[in-house]
């Protein structure tokens, strides 16, 4: 389960390990991003966090 899955439900709660696998899985893909120059700008950014 992807942390935006849990924060959109509270009742739903993840063990530790699995909350930062998943923010690592998250930053891995982020840095892959940046390295293979795929961006957004900072307006599409926070479109896509309100929509969590």
């Amino acid at each position: 389960m992807e942390i935006s899955q849990a924060a959109k439900y509270h009742e739903v709660m993840l063990p530790a390990n699995e909350v930062i696998n998943a923010l690592q899985r998250k930053l891995d893909d982020a840095i892959d991003d940046m390295e293979q120059g795929r961006v957004q700008t900072i307006e599409d950014a926070w479109e896509e966090i309100d929509s969590i």
